[in-house]
């Protein structure tokens, strides 16, 4: 496809996928101090909504870790996975330099707020979700969110000494990567986003220092159920990125899941108009239930 065509059609499927109003959660719970230590909760709801317990999908929004893409963008997604009958959370945290719109997340910050968030999300969600089962609960995360996400099911098997190590693995029944940052050396090569890994770990001897407590790809196996959904199309964050990761898996002796969706770019991973959605919902649906 060439390079004019391709970005014509990227802008238009971001257009759609931003095109949704946003959503308002039933319930917001903070986990910290900062605004941006918050989470937002919804309930199941329509016909889809069960009467018993339900699964628990938490969600990590994607935006290059830059300050500009908040959580908001992704609550139509959050809404319909909702619909769909599924507890939902969505999680925000500090992203980007102080003051930066530009730079790309925040050393330590950034994996402070992801770690503490999801060691509070079961108490939070007792309160604001009674109906949510714990014990199914799915991590998803869209692009710079894919990333975390499957950084956050690895914290048990980074390295020691690192102030995000927990003991044991997380209580999940699987992790869902849509168009993940899932491999940063890959990522780094490719110029995501604009070198917004290189902002997000820091350039120079910083870059190789931090990528053992940062890069997915070096946190294997997990042991965790994982599932990485990514557009044959994309060219935000390239197909390559994610073959990576799960060739990285691979070579650790686990098998990390990779749907290709044909004429699939970023966006439509998590635009409830676009039929890549249906797709992802599908996916989380077979770890979940």
């Amino acid at each position: 496809m060439p390079d004019d065509v391709a970005a014509a059609r990227d802008a238009a499927e971001e257009e759609s996928a931003f095109s949704h109003p946003p959503v308002d959660p039933d319930a917001t719970a903070s986990y910290g101090a900062h605004p941006d230590q918050v989470v937002d909760f919804y309930a199941p709801r329509g016909t889809a909504a069960p009467a018993g317990p339900v699964p628990l999908v938490v969600l990590l929004h994607g935006g290059a870790w830059r300050a500009p893409y908040d959580r908001r963008h992704l609550t139509p997604f959050a809404a319909f996975m909702a619909r769909r009958g599924f507890a939902v959370a969505n999680v925000e945290y500090r992203r980007g330099a102080e003051g930066s719109e530009a730079e790309a997340g925040r050393w330590p910050d950034t994996f402070d707020d992801v770690a503490a968030a999801l060691d509070a999300l079961p108490a939070l969600a007792r309160e604001a979700l009674p109906q949510a089962d714990a014990r199914r609960t799915v991590l998803a995360g869209h692009s710079a969110g894919g990333h975390l996400a499957l950084w956050a099911a690895a914290r048990h098997v980074l390295p020691s000494g690192s102030p995000w190590r927990t003991d044991g693995p997380p209580p999940l029944r699987g992790v869902v990567a849509l168009a993940p940052i899932a491999d940063l050396a890959v990522a780094d090569k490719l110029d995501v986003c604009g070198g917004a890994v290189r902002q997000l770990l820091g350039s120079g001897p910083e870059f190789a220092e931090r990528q053992p407590y940062a890069d997915p790809a070096l946190l294997l196996p997990t042991g965790i159920a994982t599932t990485l959904v990514q557009g044959r199309t994309d060219i935000v964050v390239p197909q390559a990125v994610a073959e990576a990761y799960a060739d990285a898996a691979a070579k650790a002796g686990e098998v990390a899941g990779l749907t290709l969706l044909e004429d699939v770019g970023h966006f439509p991973l998590i635009d409830p108009a676009a039929d890549a959605c249906a797709v992802v919902v599908e996916e989380i649906a077979q770890l979940a239930w």
